[in-house]
């Protein structure tokens, strides 16, 4: 057979069975009792504590050498494939000296583990590396031979340190060494895992160089002196001398056979232990061979009596389970008789070993007893199952095969995909076995059951039918277990979903996805809306409140645009009906904003896309031109002929108009011509307001649209209309185009003081001209140059225009002037407005510009000296004097600057501004209830006025509440104020005619009656009179405890006191009694019916006396009913507790010592001998409990 796991190396098989800290600790408990002691206890113990064997009776120990029979592991089992003699195993040795890689801080880690990978990638031979006791490297190869073999050179060549030597054998020889075209040298290399260096012929050294690890060079060496001997003209002779003996005939260090060289002159070729030759090669003269022959078949003879080679038969599949986990088991036998070299060759079903005579014969019975016991525990099976299932058996990353091995300790072997071998073994104990079996065949045979479905879902809908973080499809997972669902890659852009598991599941999870997905399709149903955008913040109410409610209420998704974009569509999403209900809610909430007209006209469907336009260009220009309405076509397809327009009653008249002049247009014979202009010159085109656009409108009948924003081709002007009247705007059209495009150079003079206001802000007022006339470009000169000349370039007409507009810009300055205008600081927060807003509509409606003072930080107060800060005089006596008492502060002077006659109209603006003030009396009473809960009520009213509103706090006693705000909200907040109040007021009469008292006089004994269980009586007269009912305070003696207090409207009162007083009548019918009923059954009796029966409460002076209230016949039938009860229950209290004396006697009154803890005699730490644990499986120690004693064979082994 071909070498087994140790390659015939001897020395290296302790290096395979590695021998860990815990195995050791093992192997010594199965052969050395252990003896252990510690402290004794202490001796001072007056009551006999248990011995410890009571208290903790011992386990039997764990047989020593049959550690986990079941668990394949390492190197003897991943990669054992389905028995083939061609795989052979080899173990060599790379000692410490010759490791690359010694300086490892863990093992497993950094380059020789990569290394490994890469030679076991590049040849498919399997490694696994194992490190000494001696830190020397062993290295087990399994695999093809080949595979083997180039495996062994690499690592050679990559983890072993490289050493170098010579052979000199005659040159003539060197020709044989090489071999036909070299196979014969590179075939040594290979073999040998070394580098052979021959010289060149035309050198006369006969010295041959091998590079390689020493060991190899020894094999290389050997191999070169056989090749020259065969070669050699004298004598050569072969001895056939088993391996195990080689080393006796060499010698210590080789001296030996060295020695018989040298004496005899004759050349003695011993095979290094690395090559698996036999036979010795004698190379010389004819006697002194002999000699040689003679002398080393003596050695031989001698040693061969001392040495014997024998075989234990064991089923080959059990090899690995006497091996163990790498290797521990056999390296408890090679340990004690480490002589004894142990051969497995696989495929066969024996085992070799080899050694001297009496070690072989103790190892081969403890092998032997090895291989009963494993043959009497195991068994192993075979099962065929379609190569297609195996990955499924073995499940994502093992777990299945896993759970399975755990599950039934057994190992299952399932061959690799390449071999596509439909065989599985099973092996491990024989229940073990079946079982796993059994479920094996089971889940193929459910596989084969089992059929996949490709399921058709749009790839939008993925996403939400994984759900975030995977959540919803884990219900459906989990709804299905046996179901396997396979989303496609997102980046495939496939619909397809696949299902996987048995058929009739695989059915309703379809049924229950397609389900799903028809209502994300009918939940998925969207409309645009369109809103002007300055009610977006309406539909969003404050802090998102009504976005919220028609969100949840319509059960849709509403996405509103961006502040800061353009659009004005708002998107709904959900279920058709619902996004309709949800639409005309938002457009309801426009239209009560504004005065918002919804106009409907009538138009063919056939002209809805003509009048739409390309892109929606069409209609965009009348939506435009019309003050922004809304336009809104019915969909395509609907058959309608409703077209709704919305917007500010004027324009949506306007478009209509528009609108069906178009259409009829349309109907009569449309015509379009497209013109193209630079987009500079549009904004001329169309003049200030649009004026001159209009003019050519008006004067043709035609429309003219020109690009939006988001078109492609900025340069395209579209009309439309009749021919005639196209031609006649295309002629106006391109005569004003021709006269841009003929661009002249012209100048103005301007005078340097107003250049500044036109370069300011990066030139903002030059780029507004450019803009407005046609781009063109105005120059002004350097600054510091004095000049006062501008050059105006572009198209004449535009040039014209800008020279003017800049005339009517220097005249404004000109006539510019600054004014002051005085507003008390305190003011200046509110005319701006929120974030500037009101100031910046000033400026922009008069053409101004409006300036505010610093804020004066510390105003001074009244007569108060101003504090001086920092050395700086206070705000008022700026000028160290004090400004004159009439005139307005520095801090509350604005200055506006601009023509004289736009100025005073801003200031008149900026005046209407400022807030005013108007006081409103308000009796006192009311004023809490005026500013609300922690202010709410207040804050509303502010919010809805849009004014200050101040209370004036308690401690001033006034009733006047002053109202802050512009002139214009005031009125309208005081109406407000005032109705609040008139609402206060009728609240408070309310109040008072609700706050009618009336006082009835109840005996206390039957407040518990009237209040009822949990308080159900006196709430139900409380809810139906509508008043409130007090009763008194039992731990406040001060008040009389018969008064109950009934508070509300005088009539209900009264009927309240009338129902309380009919209770109380009829409560006074029944009598009461005290019984004396022993208290130790009163847990037992439950009120009788008719009548309330009251125990005493703990601590009470007689705890036997029970009440009973009720009707008197009730009452007596009552008592006799409880004493019966009583004299029953008593019988068994007596009883019981005459049982309890027994069951618990009374614990001794002495004084409790102090706890110990727990103790015990007799442990192992205070034994003096030796003693053995007592036998769990011995009949006479554990007696049974009448069965028959079965012979003792254990789960957890024999009997030491």
């Amino acid at each position: 057979g071909s070498p087994g796991p140790c390659g015939g190396a001897r020395s290296t098989m302790s290096s395979v069975a590695v021998l860990t800290q815990e195995s050791f600790a093992e192997h010594r408990s199965g052969l050395i009792p252990q003896q252990i002691r510690v402290a004794t206890l202490n001796s001072e113990e007056e009551s006999d504590p248990p011995t410890y064997k009571d208290a903790f009776p011992p386990l039997p120990e764990k047989a020593a050498c049959l550690e986990n029979p079941q668990e394949p592991a390492g190197a003897w089992s991943n990669k054992i494939r389905p028995i083939k003699a061609s795989v052979i195993t080899q173990v060599f040795h790379v000692p410490l000296e010759e490791r690359k890689y010694k300086d490892m801080n863990q093992f497993g880690e950094g380059e020789q583990a990569k290394i490994c990978l890469e030679i076991m990638q590049r040849t498919g031979a399997h490694l696994e590396l194992s490190l000494a006791k001696d830190q020397g490297l062993s290295i087990m190869v399994s695999g093809k031979l080949d595979a083997v073999m180039k495996a062994r050179k690499d690592i050679v060549a990559r983890l072993q340190t490289q050493a170098s030597a010579t052979v000199a054998i005659p040159k003539e020889h060197h020709r044989f060494v090489i071999g036909k075209n070299g196979e014969k040298l590179q075939d040594l290399e290979l073999k040998t895992a070394t580098k052979i260096q021959i010289p060149r012929p035309d050198d006369a050294s006969n010295q041959i160089r091998i590079t390689g690890t020493k060991e190899g060079i020894e094999k290389a060496r050997h191999e070169v002196l056989l090749i020259s001997a065969e070669q050699d003209k004298r004598a050569v002779e072969r001895l056939e001398v088993e391996k195990a003996f080689h080393p006796f005939i060499a010698g210590p260090y080789n001296r030996l056979v060295s020695e018989i060289m040298q004496e005899t002159g004759t050349r003695i070729n011993i095979p290094p232990p690395s090559v698996n030759r036999t036979e010795i090669v004698f190379t010389g003269e004819k006697e002194q061979l002999a000699q040689a022959v003679a002398r080393i078949r003596k050695i031989y003879e001698e040693k061969a009596n001392s040495f014997t080679v024998s075989s234990v038969s064991a089923p080959s599949w059990l090899h690995r389970f006497i091996i163990g986990k790498k290797g521990q088991n056999l390296a408890k036998i090679t340990q004690q008789m480490p002589k004894v070299h142990v051969e497995f060759t696989e495929g066969e079903d024996r085992i070799t070993l080899e050694g001297p005579t009496e070690d072989v014969s103790a190892a081969q019975e403890q092998i032997e007893a090895m291989v009963k016991d494993l043959v009497s525990r195991m068994d192993y099976v075979e099962i065929s199952i379609d190569h297609k299932f195996h990955r499924h058996l073995i499940g994502k990353s093992g777990a299945n095969i896993n759970r399975i091995k755990d599950q039934y300790k057994v190992s299952v072997r399932i061959p690799p995909d390449s071999e596509r071998s439909s065989l599985i073994r099973i092996e491990g104990d024989p229940q073990g076995v079946q079982q796993a079996k059994r479920e094996l065949l089971e889940l193929a045979s459910r596989m084969e059951n089992e059929r996949t479905k490709d399921l058709i879902i749009e790839q939008r809908f993925h996403r939400t039918i994984i759900g975030q973080k995977g959540e919803r499809i884990r219900e459906i997972r989990d709804k299905f277990p046996e179901v396997i669902i396979n989303f496609p890659d997102p980046a495939q852009k496939s619909d397809i979903v696949q299902l996987r598991g048995p058929k009739n599941e695989v059915e309703k999870c379809t049924k229950y996805m397609q389900k799903m997905v028809a209502d994300l399709v009918e939940n998925s149903y969207s409309i645009s809306v369109p809103i002007f955008k300055q009610f977006h913040k309406n539909i969003i109410g404050k802090g998102g409140a009504n976005i919220k409610k028609i969100r949840e209420e319509s059960n849709t998704k509403i996405d509103l645009p961006a502040e800061n974009s353009n659009s004005e569509t708002i998107v709904i999403t959900g279920k058709r009906a619902n996004c309709e209900a949800a639409r005309s809610r938002i457009l309801s909430i426009q239209k009560d904003l504004a005065n918002i007209a919804e106009v409907e006209v009538a138009i063919p469907a056939r002209l809805h896309n003509a009048l739409i336009g390309t892109k929606g260009r069409l209609i965009r220009s009348i939506m435009e031109e019309c003050g922004g309405v809304h336009i809104h076509f019915p969909v395509e397809g609907s058959g309608s002929d409703t077209v709704v327009i919305r917007g500010p009653s004027s324009d949506v008249e306007k478009a209509r108009k528009q609108l069906l002049h178009l259409a009829e247009e349309k109907q009569t014979k449309s015509f379009t011509v497209d013109i193209r202009a630079k987009p500079e010159y549009h904004k001329f085109l169309i003049g200030k307001g649009g004026g001159k656009i209009r003019k050519v409108r008006d004067s043709t009948g035609a429309r003219i649209i020109f690009p939006a924003a988001e078109d492609k081709d900025q340069d395209l002007i579209t009309i439309i209309g009749r021919e005639d009247a196209v031609r006649e705007a295309q002629r106006e059209l391109e005569a004003l185009i021709q006269n841009l495009d003929n661009v002249v150079e012209d100048f103005m003079l301007v005078d340097p003081r107003h250049h500044r206001h036109f370069v300011i802000r990066r030139g903002q007022v030059l780029r507004e001209i450019a803009e407005e006339y046609g781009g063109v470009m105005v120059s002004f000169p350097r600054s510091g140059t004095q000049s006062d000349r501008v050059t105006l370039k572009g198209a004449k007409d535009c040039v014209e225009a800008a020279k003017k507009r800049i005339q009517e810009i220097i005249e404004d300055l000109e006539a510019q002037v600054t004014i002051e205008c005085a507003i008390p600081q305190k003011f200046h927060r509110s005319v701006m407005g929120p974030k500037g807003s009101r100031i910046q509509q000033i400026t922009r409606d008069h053409n101004v510009q409006i300036k505010f003072p610093d804020r004066e930080e510390n105003p001074a107060h009244g007569t108060e000296p101003a504090v001086q800060e920092n050395g700086d005089d206070p705000g008022e006596g700026r000028d160290g004097k004090e400004a004159e008492p009439g005139s307005p502060r520095r801090c509350d002077i604005i200055t506006i600057s601009g023509r004289k006659e736009k100025c005073e109209a801003a200031k008149e603006a900026l005046e209407a501004l400022v807030p005013v003030t108007i006081e409103v009396e308000v009796p006192l009473d009311l004023h809490r209830y005026i500013i609300g809960q922690k202010g709410s009520g207040i804050r509303r009213m502010m919010d809805e006025f849009e004014v200050n509103i101040h209370v004036p706090a308690p401690e001033l006693q006034s009733g006047v509440i002053a109202i802050t705000g512009l002139a214009a909200n005031l009125d309208r907040a005081k109406a407000g104020l005032l109705e609040r109040v008139k609402e206060l007021q009728a609240e408070q009469e309310d109040r008072a005619l609700r706050s009618f008292k009336l006082s009835v006089t109840v005996d206390p004994k039957y407040h518990p009656k009237i209040i009822g269980r949990k308080g159900a009586v006196i709430t139900q007269i409380r809810l139906e009179h509508d008043v409130n009912i007090q009763f008194p305070d039992k731990d406040d003696g001060s008040q009389p405890q018969d008064h109950i207090t009934i508070t509300g409207y005088e009539k209900n009162t009264e009927a309240a006191r009338d129902a309380i007083l009919k209770i109380v009548g009829e409560l006074e019918q029944m009598v009461s009694e005290d019984v004396p009923l022993d208290h130790r059954v009163h847990a037992r009796i439950i009120g009788a019916r008719g009548v309330d029966i009251r125990f005493p409460q703990s601590g009470a002076p007689d705890p036997n006396c029970v009440t009973v209230t009720g009707l008197p016949e009730n009452v007596e039938e009552a008592i006799d009913h409880i004493l019966n009860l009583e004299e029953e229950y008593l019988a068994d209290v007596v009883d019981t507790e005459a049982l309890q004396l027994y069951m618990k006697p009374p614990a001794h009154e002495e004084a409790k010592a102090p706890s110990r803890g727990f103790v015990v005699r007799d442990a192992p730490w205070t034994a003096s001998s030796s003693e053995k644990a007592p036998d769990m499986s011995s009949s006479e120690e554990f007696p049974s409990f009448g069965a028959q004693v079965a012979p003792k064979t254990l789960p957890w082994g024999p009997k030491r």
